[in-house]
């Protein structure tokens, strides 16, 4: 699953997503709060979020405090990686803290990247 509200860094890591052969299927969502309601509601069971900071609405940091709330199947095994541009290392730190962070990644995602983090 995939969580950012830029369309064009969607479109980017989506396409490589699948050009790495990273997962049977990309799901992209331009909202958190849709995401969290997809997660909710049993449609969506990811094995991996790659997670935006900064979006309207929701932020990627509001997005984990509601994933906290979910009672979801398997939610412990979700891998998720903080996807950024940032260079504030407040965000760097706030995600190395998180329960839920496996890693913080910055943008754009490269190959590289994904052979990197080895899900």
């Amino acid at each position: 699953m995939l969580i950012d509200d830029n369309y064009i860094d969607n479109f980017v890591t989506r396409r490589i997503l699948e050009s790495g052969n990273f997962a049977d299927e990309v799901i992209v969502s331009q909202s958190a709060t849709d995401s969290i309601d997809f997660l909710r509601s049993g449609k969506v069971k990811p094995d991996v979020i790659f997670l935006d900071i900064r979006m309207p609405m929701m932020g990627g940091f509001e997005f984990l405090q509601e994933y906290d709330k979910l009672d979801i199947e398997g939610k412990q095994s979700i891998k998720i990686f903080m996807l950024s541009s940032s260079l504030d290392p407040t965000d760097l730190r706030r995600s190395t803290n998180n329960k839920y962070i496996t890693q913080f990644i910055h943008k754009p995602i490269t190959q590289k990247t994904l052979d990197d983090i080895c899900v």
